[in-house]
């Protein structure tokens, strides 16, 4: 269970990495005022989204303890900027400051994730 749990991890942080790396590929396009939510971003996301789930149930089923509190605040940070990046995905320019708050938000789903204990 244990290798199986690992590997959804590592597909997780793969996820992010698409996610926030698709963002900081388009902060100069940001600072133009041209930036735009790549297809990378919102797989990412996705496989965030699916991956999580996918690690909660296994957790539980392998009888580790889950903070659900934690899960529920990466939950409803996630589906913000799946949301964002869904709805905004065919605009040429995305505004500044939509664009801004998905890689906040990013950055604080990250920041949950490793400094909530």
């Amino acid at each position: 269970m244990d290798v199986l749990i690992n590997v959804f991890v590592a597909l997780h942080i793969i996820g992010i990495a698409a996610l926030l790396g698709g963002f900081l590929t388009q902060m100069k396009a940001m600072g133009e005022g041209a930036a735009r939510f790549t297809p990378a971003m919102l797989h990412g996301a996705l496989t965030m989204l699916v991956t999580g789930m996918v690690l909660v149930g296994l957790n539980q089923a392998d009888g580790q303890t889950v903070n659900n509190l934690k899960v529920g605040v990466k939950l409803a940070v996630l589906v913000v900027v799946l949301a964002l990046v869904y709805v905004k995905r065919d605009e040429e320019a995305v505004d500044k400051g939509v664009f801004g708050a998905v890689g906040g938000l990013t950055l604080v789903n990250i920041l949950i994730a490793t400094l909530w204990t």
